[in-house]
């Protein structure tokens, strides 16, 4: 599924229908971006999905992960693996942890550490478009069942909610 994000605003509106039809059993959901591409701003979205003020959701660069408890149960885990070089420091940081059923693990920076990832991720890629500072591209990606039909419910919830910015690719 790719599409066009006008503006931040929209990018945070389509991060929420994502967070609004992923599972009690959580997801992992892989940004990759580059510096600036708008993966903090998708990441503030889903917090607002899962009914969580994006106020106290922050770019953990330096604290490596924040953890939240959101609404029915499901706990977010935002992580960024900017800092992280070897997956001996990620699993010290509580990786294992993050990986557990009822938690949607969002991790800016995936493409990192790609093989630490959960073989079944949802990957969101944010890219900017050249001469327009406000709009990005998106494109998701699913690998593995799970993240599959997370895919299929999303892009069912971005059609009924006729969100402008679906160009119709698939």
């Amino acid at each position: 599924m790719r599409w066009r994000s006008p503006s931040p605003e929209a990018t945070r509106a389509a991060a929420r229908e994502l967070a609004e039809v992923v599972g009690e059993g959580g997801a992992t959901v892989a940004l990759v971006g580059d510096l600036g591409a708008g993966k903090t701003v998708f990441a503030k979205g889903v917090a607002e999905g899962l009914g969580i003020p994006a106020a106290l959701l922050a770019s953990p660069t330096f604290t490596i992960a924040q953890e939240l408890p959101g609404a029915g149960g499901l706990r977010l885990v935002h992580a960024d693996l900017f800092r992280i070089e070897s997956a001996r420091e990620l699993e010290a940081v509580g990786w294992e942890d993050w990986l557990a059923p009822g938690v949607l693990l969002l991790v800016e920076w995936a493409d990192r550490l790609p093989g630490e990832l959960p073989a079944d991720h949802l990957e969101v890629r944010i890219g900017r478009e050249p001469g327009r500072p406000e709009e990005r591209q998106l494109e998701a990606r699913a690998h593995g069942p799970a993240s599959a039909a997370l895919l299929a419910r999303w892009r069912a919830r971005r059609q009924a909610a006729e969100a402008p910015l679906t160009d119709g690719a698939p």
